[in-house]
């Protein structure tokens, strides 16, 4: 082959018939592989574009120019015998020296002896496409004979299937024969049945006429008795309302005399305080609770807020406990902890006033050396829990101080707390529920 012109990487010149498939890509992979080590000076121009691809894809891609670089361009053509020679210097020798190592895979013998090219390689070549040719001839002459015995089987499996189609049309027309003369004696019987139909509806429309004509009398029968069903009806109705009558004056006449002995008792106690000259209270059961007290001063506080009225806060002589930081994380989670107990005891002033119920309210003071000041409303008692003691502690102390009868309100959403205080008779309230009310 001459280096001036280029032979086609599929049929070269001294081979005359072109490189079977499995040669070529195996010719094509050693090249790229190559490809990927040279310096950017060493790779054809015709294969520097896809000299930066991966090996597996530059040979996907690249197959046709690579391919063709390997037959025209002599000196990359070294190289790639170079980098074979040093991956496989055992297969390289022999094909150097004219053998064919029957331990090698004939595909891999061709495509190394059509790099390297020494000398006899076409013959090598040659005998390795003549062996090609001869098993795919061979394996055709196999499909072949396996294709006409297939053809030949299924001929007699068609004539098989149309034996087996014949027998069962045959039954199949002795069935429907069978089926016609059974049809004929059901239509037959049908119409027997038909005629026995006839003569019943026309007996059966016989009975409905009298059963209208006695149905005609029960209905004015039942009309009656419905008259004077309703006659009594509306008899009982006026006793009815006479009873309820009757008996709203005696309840009347019994709230009357239960409001005078209430009004009495009232009466009674108030000139027994005045006789006795009972002071006013001035401590409650939660002072007896041990807890710490809030220090005075600090930051000034802010407006009262303006609350609603709750049922429960309306009780006579309630007692609202506040679990402290659960409702400020609550309602306040991003604010410091000092801003957050203002804002709530601020809050809670306003209740206070609003409602007169008494009002506690316990944070966590455990982790304190001394309690931080607060500005502490009218009507607001505030405690930190003391040293080793939590908060949840001085809450059920709060509830059991108390005596048995008087209504507590316990704010709070630690389930522990919760379930606690509700054992004690007090009634515990979600602390989204003061939120929301502390927001209105």
């Amino acid at each position: 082959m001459s280096n001036g012109a280029a032979a086609s990487p599929d049929r070269p010149d001294d081979l005359g018939r072109p490189l079977p498939e499995p040669v070529r890509q195996r010719v094509v992979g050693m090249a790229s592989d190559t490809l990927g080590e040279l310096t950017a000076d060493e790779v054809p121009s015709a294969l520097r574009p896809f000299a930066r691809f991966a090996p597996g894809r530059r040979a996907r891609l690249a197959a046709v120019p690579i391919a063709a670089a390997v037959d025209a361009d002599a000196e990359f053509r070294a190289r790639v015998a170079d980098r074979i020679r040093t991956l496989v210097p055992d297969l390289a020798a022999a094909v150097a020296e004219g053998r064919r190592p029957s331990a090698v895979d004939p595909m891999d013998v061709a495509a190394t002896a059509y790099v390297l090219r020494p000398v006899g390689w076409e013959d090598v070549v040659g005998e390795v496409l003549d062996q090609l040719e001869r098993e795919t001839a061979s394996l055709a002459g196999e499909r072949e004979s396996e294709s006409l015995t297939r053809l030949r089987e299924q001929v007699a499996e068609a004539r098989a299937g149309v034996r087996q189609e014949r027998d069962r049309r045959r039954h199949e027309l002795a069935a429907l024969k069978e089926e016609n003369a059974t049809l004929r004696r059901t239509l037959r019987q049908a119409r027997e049945r038909a005629r026995a139909a006839e003569e019943e509806a026309a007996r059966q429309a016989e009975l409905a006429a009298r059963a209208r004509e006695e149905a005609a009398a029960d209905t004015a029968r039942a009309d009656a008795e419905l008259r004077r069903l309703r006659t009594r009806i509306a008899d009982a109705e006026a006793a009815i309302e006479l009873s309820r009558r009757s008996a709203r004056e005696g309840r009347d006449l019994a709230s009357v005399r239960l409001r005078l002995l209430l009004d009495t008792l009232v009466d009674a106690a108030q000139g027994l305080r005045r006789e006795l000259a009972l002071p006013p209270t001035q401590s409650r059961p939660a002072d007896s609770v041990p807890a710490r007290e809030a220090a005075v001063g600090g930051l000034p506080s802010g407006p009262e807020g303006v609350v609603p009225l709750e049922t429960l806060l309306t009780v006579p002589q309630v007692h609202l406990v506040v679990d402290g930081y659960n409702v400020t994380k609550t309602a306040w989670p991003t604010l410091p902890l000092e801003t957050q107990r203002t804002r709530l005891v601020t809050a809670l002033g306003g209740v206070a006033a609003r409602t007169g119920a008494e009002v506690t309210c316990v944070f966590d003071g455990a982790k304190l050396a001394v309690p931080p000041p607060l500005n502490t409303p009218r009507g607001v008692r505030v405690r930190f829990s003391p040293a080793g003691i939590s908060a949840d502690d001085v809450i059920r102390q709060l509830v059991a101080a108390e005596p048995e009868g008087r209504p507590v309100v316990v704010v709070s959403s630690d389930r522990e707390i919760v379930d606690g205080v509700r054992r004690s008779g007090a009634r515990p309230v979600a602390s989204d529920a003061l939120v929301r009310l502390l927001a209105r």
